[in-house]
């Protein structure tokens, strides 16, 4: 028995988990072969092929690529003895990066799926791709607002409302500027992005006021903003934008594709031939990553969400520091929600948000409290939400409420800690007394 649990203790070791969690994984890929086998393979018809486009839209501007064709069952068959096998693997010898093998075999079962689905059809899978990048934006930004604010201590809960704000702001005007003032698409759009910027901004700093001066516990302040933010532009929506159409109508960002990287096959035109918003989600990304681990302003963030009774002593402002963070967190969750007005629908509808910053945090929590992670984990649910559109149309025989429910699923599977243990910063959610 002893010699079991050394050997245990040794392939946890060898993936950084504990040994509870190594089994559960080699047992979860095994499971996952199995349900490939059962659910997809086992009833796949014989004979049929599924077929991949690999080409997007803007066709002639990238080489074309030959489609990518598979034969149903075989593909499915081995793709279920893979998933056993590094299961199997699992359990004996145990993999160094277990968490990347899960998100391998997570791709496999979803190779699989598509595979199942697209039997004896064409699938558009670059067209997918694009659709699940575009999905995954205003998350990825919720995700990265939350990174920002939780980094210094500060839960921010009303995300979704501070999203809401900024897609009724850029909305009301942006089409003000276009419509009324008669001002071109080019000035009436930044403008309305810039006081979506400054709404998220000033419901940043309520936050900030309510958790930091009258230290109000955080999860009720950001309830009562997300109430409020519903309250307001549902009203506004209804006694506003209902009756002057000419005031829901922004317009939309369109496509600027970036000389020679727009012209990589497969990838090109789904990364490099998108809206100026995606492109800037990109460079905030960046800058956030640099500013939290490689600047001075990062430093100190950090150890006031890890020990704030230090930074204090160390001379650090705790108090300003959560209100600076919070306040340009705000900024970014709006930045999401115009996202969805000014690079997607060009109106706004009310309670258009639909969760998505509650999904936001859940990517927050699964990338670790690092924007990229965020990010990583936002391109998910963003596939999610675009694979349950594309299986509509491809007619698959599953109840549409079940495919409406996949992104909502995916979350409350990583928030159930199905990707390992998720660790906050210390003193997330703890309000601070000076002394």
């Amino acid at each position: 028995m002893a010699t079991t649990t050394s050997t245990w203790e040794r392939i946890a070791a060898r993936g950084g988990v504990t040994p509870r969690r190594a089994r559960t994984y080699g047992f979860l890929f095994i499971g996952a072969g199995l349900l490939i086998y059962l659910l997809f393979a086992r009833v796949a018809a014989a004979g049929q092929t599924s077929t991949f486009g690999l080409n997007f839209g803007t066709a002639g501007q990238t080489a074309p690529v030959p489609d990518l064709v598979l034969p149903t069952a075989p593909t499915l068959y081995v793709l279920a003895l893979v998933c056993a096998f590094m299961g199997g693997w699992q359990l004996a010898r145990g993999f160094q990066r277990v968490n990347l093998v899960l998100g391998i075999i997570a791709g496999l079962f979803v190779l699989a799926f598509l595979t199942w689905a697209s039997q004896g059809r064409a699938f558009n899978l670059t067209g997918m791709l694009n659709s699940a990048l575009l999905r995954a934006v205003p998350i990825a930004l919720a995700g990265l607002s939350g990174v920002i604010c939780e980094r210094c201590a500060v839960i921010n809960i009303g995300i979704e409302g501070m999203m809401l704000t900024g897609a009724f702001t850029a909305t009301l005007t942006g089409s003000l500027a276009l419509n009324v003032w008669g001002w071109p698409s080019w000035a009436s759009m930044p403008f309305g992005l810039v006081c979506a910027l400054l709404s998220g901004a000033l419901m940043g700093l309520l936050l900030a006021v309510l958790a930091v001066r009258f230290k109000v516990n955080q999860i009720i302040a950001g309830t009562a903003i997300n109430i409020l933010s519903v309250g307001i532009t549902s009203f506004l929506s209804a006694r506003i934008l209902s009756h002057f159409q000419q005031l829901n109508n922004t317009g939309t960002l369109r496509p600027v594709p970036i000389p020679l990287l727009s012209q990589i096959p497969v990838i090109g035109p789904v990364v490099f031939e998108q809206n100026l918003l995606v492109y800037l989600l990109y460079i905030l990304l960046v800058v956030v990553h640099v500013v939290l681990f490689h600047t001075r302003w990062g430093l100190r963030t950090r150890a006031v969400g890890e020990h704030p009774r230090a930074a204090d002593t160390l001379g650090v402002n705790v108090f300003k520091t959560r209100y600076v963070n919070v306040t340009i967190g705000g900024m970014v969750a709006a930045l999401g929600g115009a996202f969805l007005i000014l690079g997607s629908v060009g109106r706004f509808d009310e309670l258009m948000t639909a969760g998505k910053g509650f999904i936001g945090l859940a990517a927050m929590i699964f990338g670790k409290w690092m924007p990229f992670g965020a990010f990583g984990a936002a391109l998910i649910f963003g596939f999610a939400d675009a694979l349950q559109t594309k299986l509509a149309i491809l007619q698959v025989p599953i109840p549409s409420q079940f495919l409406l429910m996949a992104p909502y699923l995916v979350t409350i599977i990583v928030l159930a800690g199905v990707v390992g243990e998720a660790v906050p910063p210390a003193a997330d959610g703890q309000p601070y007394e000076k002394q």
